[in-house]
């Protein structure tokens, strides 16, 4: 498109974007103005196969959808305009008349003839000042046969009532209908309650504007799309009051929020039905409604009124609670989460306005961990707990945090069940409910199974032991759910213990003992080892290893590249992550093919992990720079190696 400027135009920026022109308003949304610069045309979207037409903002029409439906923009006379032949748009103003003839032309003559009836007629033909939110002629026909004869079978009366209640003693532009407000109507001083959305759509009790603005002599008229009813009671006496609410009467006694219920404030409550309490397990059913603060979870609380005409694509609302909701629709149904559920919509209250909900759609924070871990990515491990007879911590009142590992970990079959794994299982289990945004580096955590796990905080990654998160929290009532990346390896000695129980790194501990470096290696600290195996020590050159024995001091030297003075395991290394070893020079860790490389050399086993640090295998032994030794090829090992050691 292209900005620009005529002084034949009212004030502003305009853009032209393929023969339309856009205005910005000031601090309104951008309003299509007009198609082929035809006079007073209003656009509007219009559902395809419907006679529903919405009048929304740019982003809406952008999108060419509502509820997922296709949509085209039409065109149309603005309000009080009309077409003449041979002339481009609707150059033509209509002369005022009073608001009982601009009934008949704005498409709701079914209510002019209801203010007949009634004998409203006479104050709507007459001088003042009125705004009518008239029902459009479908509005109409869509109520039941049984209202509407209770309207018309006494039309001095109820009828006249009703109509008088869509009515307001003063001239209201849909720029004077503010979000949130009330108008008292010429009913009893009855309010009215108005929402003015972000996308551009204004409901009146929940009734969509379909038509705004429509200038009489003695007022307004807007049409909308429902006959709008009284309402005095509260959301807390809808409640009381609504039979397949029950269920939800009981929870919201025992949960202590029949206050906030009849609170003054325009809210969103998304009641379960009793079909929707059904439905779930009885033991889950009988925990949460013994249970005030899981309670207070459950009944979908929003802190503003959202009626269902108002949502016309997806949107993220949170609950009193803080739970994330998503709310759409898919045609004429509203959907919560993606699913269908809402059975009633749109029954107005005094502070609010209540949707029945025919699922219980449970929030993490009533949940049990155990429930939270099923219905996640590591639904494999509480098979594992479960075997394990672990399901009881896991289920109950217990303050704790699971790490779960995801189930890719689990991709060749569960592990057995024995003693070791039920020991291990239990120190995946960590003592308090806890948040990984309050975890800090060297924090300690105890498990159930006595052990104490670290926390490892990294640039890219937060650890405990050898297993990163994976995924965000799922906090539950009293636990908490940490997705891990893979199973945890509590620490079961010094380095030097663990080197020592493993066979493989039988050189490398006699190296160590002597170089002297045994009590360093055993005191508390924080190391990383790149341990060579027994095979890197005989993939040596000759003489080399004999040569290196001989020199203590040049052992020494060599081990301590070996090693440097920081814990990094492996789900911190991303690209490269340079240590300083303690020898001094710097040793580069690297991930390559989902393999750990030390300087570029691949590392056989990863986070060996000890109360003082971890150790990698490696099939090499490292050369600090400026160092070389002269090789020969093992094709076994695809290292060097000499003929005496080979």
């Amino acid at each position: 498109g292209t900005l620009w400027a005529d002084t034949a135009l009212s004030g502003g920026v305009w853009l032209r974007v393929g023969g339309q022109l856009w205005k910005e308003g000031g601090l309104q949304d951008p309003i299509l103005l007009c198609h082929s610069c035809s006079p007073n045309v209003c656009a509007v979207q219009k559902l395809i196969g419907t006679n529903r037409k919405y009048f929304t903002n740019c982003k809406q029409w952008y999108q060419r959808k509502i509820c997922g439906k296709s949509t085209v923009i039409s065109y149309e006379c603005c309000p009080g305009y009309e077409k003449v032949p041979g002339e481009k748009g609707c150059p033509a103003a209509l002369p005022l008349s009073n608001i009982y003839e601009t009934l008949g032309v704005v498409g709701s003559s079914t209510t002019q003839l209801y203010s007949d009836r009634s004998n409203l007629r006479p104050e709507i033909e007459g001088p003042g000042s009125f705004t009518i939110f008239a029902p459009s002629n479908e509005a109409w026909a869509a109520l039941s046969a049984e209202t509407l004869d209770s309207l018309v079978s006494n039309v001095n009366i109820e009828l006249l009532n009703a109509l008088r209640y869509h009515m307001v003693d003063k001239r209201v532009l849909t720029d004077d209908l503010k979000h949130g407000t009330t108008l008292n109507s010429m009913y009893q001083n009855l309010p009215i309650q108005i929402h003015h959305y972000p996308n551009g759509i204004v409901t009146v009790n929940c009734a969509r504007l379909l038509k705004a603005d429509h200038h009489a002599t003695n007022g307004v008229v807007h049409v909308i799309d429902k006959v709008i009813a009284t309402t005095t009671n509260t959301i807390q006496q809808v409640i009381e009051t609504e039979d397949s609410l029950e269920t939800l009467r009981t929870a919201v006694a025992a949960s202590d929020l029949s206050s906030l219920l009849e609170s003054e404030g325009q809210y969103t409550l998304l009641a379960p039905t009793n079909e929707a309490f059904e439905k779930i397990p009885r033991e889950t059913l009988n925990r949460i409604l013994g249970d005030p603060e899981a309670l207070r979870g459950e009944c979908w609380f929003i802190e503003s009124a959202m009626c269902a005409e108002a949502i016309i694509a997806g949107l993220t609302m949170e609950t009193l609670e803080g739970t994330t909701l998503d709310v759409g629709c898919s045609g004429e149904e509203l959907t919560l989460n993606g699913k269908p559920i809402i059975a009633n919509k749109d029954v107005l209250a005094t502070n609010g306005v209540v949707h029945f909900v025919n699922e219980l759609l449970i929030p993490d924070s009533a949940k049990t961990v155990f429930e939270l871990a099923q219905e996640s990515e590591v639904s494999k491990s509480t098979d594992l707990f479960r075997q394990a007879g672990l399901s009881s911590h896991l289920t109950g009142s217990e303050r704790v945090t699971l790490l779960a590992p995801v189930n890719s970990v689990f991709k060749d079959g569960l592990p057995v069940i024995d003693s070791n794994m039920r020991n291990l299982l239990l120190n995946h289990i960590v003592k308090d409910q806890l948040s990984s945004k309050y975890l800090y580096h060297g924090q300690k955590l105890q498990t159930l199974g006595d052990k104490e796990l670290r926390v490892f905080v990294y640039r890219n990654n937060l650890c405990i032991e050898n297993a990163c998160i994976a995924a965000h929290d799922k906090r539950g009532r009293f636990g908490t759910l940490f997705s891990v990346d893979k199973m945890l390896t509590p620490p079961t000695g010094s380095v030097m213990d663990v080197l020592k129980a493993d066979h493989r790194f039988s050189t490398l501990v006699a190296a160590i003992q002597s170089a002297g470096l045994t009590e360093i290696l055993n005191r508390p600290g924080t190391f990383t080892v790149f341990a060579p195996t027994n095979e890197a020590f005989q993939a040596m050159p000759q003489g080399e290893f004999s040569k290196l024995h001989g020199n203590a001091k040049e052992l020494a030297n060599i081990l301590k590249f070996h090693v440097a003075d920081e814990i990094l395991v492996s789900g911190a290394v991303n690209a490269l992550v340079r240590l300083k070893s303690m020898q001094g020079d710097k040793l580069e860790v690297s991930m390559k093919n989902n393999v750990i490389h030390i300087n570029k050399e691949p590392v056989a086993e990863s986070d060996i992990m000890a109360t003082n640090g971890v150790i990698y295998a490696v099939n090499s032994v490292l050369q600090p720079q400026g160092r070389s030794m002269v090789s020969q090829r093992n094709p076994r090992l695809g290292k060097t190696t000499s003929p005496a050691h080979s």
